[in-house]
């Protein structure tokens, strides 16, 4: 394994710190391109949408999500509101519900949020330069945005054109996943056949069933 993948999640966590603080708009695109990049199979359905503002702002009210400093388009969210945001979608991953939930975060630390939240994400967590948010309805703007913009302009001159490795995991007949060498998926070494058995359930949700 390569020095980056062996890295403590925990730093790894504290690097977005630096980002702070976030609008609702770039706290609900990070929290769901970490919670996406880190590869981390939900077992409740309700947790496989990403964080909406909507959803956020629903939060806030439940005291799930501590209020943001200011109000309305003014509103900023910091560091501490990513790390309750994580730990909501990770819990739900992991089947627990909103009142069960709602307990468990009750006056709980940054530390204790920080420290379940790396736990949890594990060595899949990418570093914040890691992170693929450029679909992800744009860069963040303000501080966050300025930083992942550099890392990415760095990257680019770093390797322009240069070419990409892939791991090639066989699916079903004549259907192939092709993964990119870079991405936690691979970097993580998961189970082929495993990945290949979800890959095949989430098609056949997709695919006409046969007539009777």
């Amino acid at each position: 394994m390569t020095g980056a993948a062996q890295r403590d999640p925990l730093h790894v966590l504290r690097e977005y710190r630096n980002l702070a603080p976030w609008n609702l708009r770039d706290l609900a695109a990070l929290v769901g391109a970490v919670l996406e990049a880190s590869a981390v199979t939900p077992i409740n359905a309700a947790a496989r949408a990403t964080p909406s503002e909507r959803t956020i702002r629903f939060y806030v009210t439940k005291r799930l999500v501590s209020p943001p400093e200011g109000r309305g388009t003014a509103a900023t969210y910091s560091y501490r509101h990513f790390l309750q945001l994580l730990c909501i979608k990770l819990r739900q991953m992991e089947g627990a519900t909103l009142a069960t939930i709602t307990k468990e975060m009750s006056d709980q630390t940054g530390d204790v949020l920080e420290r379940r939240a790396a736990q949890v994400l594990g060595p899949s967590l990418p570093a914040p330069d890691r992170l693929p948010l450029r679909g992800v309805g744009g860069l963040p703007r303000g501080r966050s945005g300025r930083a992942l913009s550099g890392w990415l302009a760095r990257d680019a001159a770093k390797e322009p054109g240069g070419p990409s490795t892939w791991r090639r995991i066989p699916v079903a007949r004549g259907l192939e996943l092709h993964v990119d060498a870079d991405h936690p998926l691979a970097r993580i070494g998961p189970d082929e056949a495993g990945v290949a058995e979800v890959v095949r359930q989430a098609l056949a949700k997709l695919l006409p069933s046969p007539p009777a």
